[in-house]
This record gives C-alpha cells, sequence and structure tokens, in this order.
C-alpha cells in the first residue's frame, strides 16, 4: 500500500502543528512501554497520528478522544483491546491489527485469542464480560451499529449502559482512524 499522505517532518510544522505534535508524542500514548512506534526514524508521526497534523483543531480533539478512550474509561485493557480488534478485523486495518495485537499481547491475550480475533472468528473468550463484550462490538461493526432489542438488553444486561457507552464510543473512534488510514493509504 502506497502513503497517499506524505509524512509531516517535525521542522516543516507550523505552530499549532508542533503544539499538536507535543501532545501526542509527550501525552500519556509516549508514556510507559511503546509497543508500537509513534514515529519514524526522522520523527514523522506514524499511523494516523500523521493525517490529524493536517487539521489541529480537529486533530487535537479526534486524539483527545482517543486518550479518553484508552485512558480515562472503565474499559479494562483486555476489553478494549478486544474491541479494537473487532474493529480492526471489520475495517481490515493493517495499521490497526499491527499496533493493537502487540498491546493485546501485553495484556494478557493469547496467540490464539489474537489469531481468532485477526481471522474474525469467535475467540472463546471465557471471562463472561470481556465475552458480552466482544459480541457487542462485533454486532455494531456488523451490522453499521444496529442492535435490535434482545441484544441490546443483552448487552446491556450484561455490561451497563456505562459500558455500552463506552464501547460504542470506542468502536466509532477506531472506525473513525480505520476510514483515515485507508483513505490515505497509510501502512502498518
Amino acid at each position: 500500500m502506497s502513503n497517499r499522505l506524505r509524512p509531516l517532518a517535525p521542522a516543516e510544522l507550523d505552530t499549532e502543528q508542533r503544539a499538536l505534535y507535543a501532545e501526542i508524542t509527550g501525552g500519556p500514548r509516549a508514556a510507559g512501554p511503546r509497543l508500537f512506534a509513534l514515529t519514524d526514524e526522522e520523527g514523522c508521526l506514524r499511523g494516523p497520528f500523521n493525517a490529524m497534523l493536517l487539521s489541529p483543531g480537529a486533530g487535537r480533539a479526534l486524539q483527545d478522544l482517543g486518550a479518553a478512550i484508552r485512558y480515562r474509561t472503565g474499559l479494562g485493557p483486555r476489553l478494549r483491546e478486544i474491541a479494537i480488534l473487532v474493529v480492526a478485523q471489520a475495517w481490515d486495518s493493517a495499521f490497526e491489527r499491527h499496533a493493537h495485537e502487540r498491546v493485546g499481547a501485553a495484556v494478557g491475550l493469547t496467540e490464539d485469542e489474537l489469531l481468532a480475533l485477526r481471522e474474525g472468528r469467535d475467540p472463546g473468550l471465557s471471562d463472561p464480560v470481556e465475552r458480552a463484550a466482544w459480541a457487542f462490538t462485533r454486532a455494531l461493526t456488523d451490522s453499521a451499529g444496529v442492535l435490535d432489542e434482545p441484544g441490546y438488553e443483552a448487552a446491556r444486561g450484561a455490561l451497563g449502559e456505562r459500558t455500552l457507552f463506552e464501547l460504542s464510543t470506542l468502536v466509532g473512534y477506531y472506525s473513525t482512524l480505520a476510514l483515515q488510514l485507508r483513505l490515505f493509504e497509510v501502512p502498518d
């Protein structure tokens, strides 16, 4: 896959772009173990983050939403990565898969679970909350967000309304990133 969007070098960024670049590279994504690189060898942002620099106002809001989903929700790390990988599979998003399989492994997803998620199969999750989150996320991605009443009630009963809100926001956020990655043909 080509990269339709030229990587924006740190030296060529304007003031607003530099501020957003600093937020991305110095924020919570940069703390702790780095399981995938945020920048390339020249310091250019990788994945969806380079595109965010095109419109710093919208890019900042989008990256803030992503940080909130990853670091300020009640979603546990395994549950969050399961849902992200379901979205990656639904959109066939190579970068999301590349990045989040590494994160998923680090938070305890097994090779068999990762392979099943990559292939769109049932990962056989034994934890009932993780299983319900997987089923809910699959339902959202398989049906363009339409969930029948029995499916909604089952998800609400197993997960609660807060988790449904947080998971549906995660699905929307990572679907947005997948769309942008596809549009700009960003390689993994």
